[in-house]
């Protein structure tokens, strides 16, 4: 698959993942989605699920470092920056043949050329919060943090 034709899932997948509402109990409900589907996978990786300006649900599953949160921060910084979930940032910077960083001129303190920050949208409203998983390769922590998303729009 060419980086285009991934973006262009990546876009419809945006487009199916608009919640009604999103609130601390939505919140709770998608990081303990993606907690149980890593306890079952013994995926040793990081969660958060935040509002933009707060977090309101944080996990670290057993074989996670403190790295992980700091991969899930500066993915979270992606995401808040440009509206946007961080691998479509960083596929449509490397389809211009550049990085999310070189390009805006980004510290790599604060900010990562890495997937697994995926933007929360709520209709009517935009990008809301962001749900961000660390600790696997980029594009199934992207996975993980969707697939999570969709499986509490199914339920709402």
């Amino acid at each position: 698959m060419t980086i285009q034709e991934e973006l262009d899932q990546l876009a419809a997948e945006r487009e199916r993942l608009v919640l009604p509402r999103f609130d601390e109990d939505i919140a709770w409900r998608i990081g303990s989605h993606i907690r149980q589907v890593a306890a079952e996978a013994a995926h040793p990786i990081g969660i958060e699920v935040s509002r933009i300006g707060g977090r309101l649900f944080y996990c670290a599953m057993p074989g996670a470092t403190p790295d992980n949160a700091s991969w899930i921060r500066r993915k979270r910084n992606v995401v808040e920056r440009f509206y946007e979930s961080s691998l479509i940032v960083t596929l449509t910077t490397e389809l211009a043949g550049t990085t999310v960083l070189k390009r805006f001129g980004l510290p790599e303190a604060d900010f990562v050329h890495s997937g697994g920050g995926v933007a929360v949208r709520v209709a009517g409203t935009g990008c809301v919060g962001t749900v961000a998983v660390s600790g696997l390769r980029q594009r199934e922590d992207h996975a993980l943090a969707a697939d999570a998303i969709a499986a509490v729009l199914a339920e709402l």
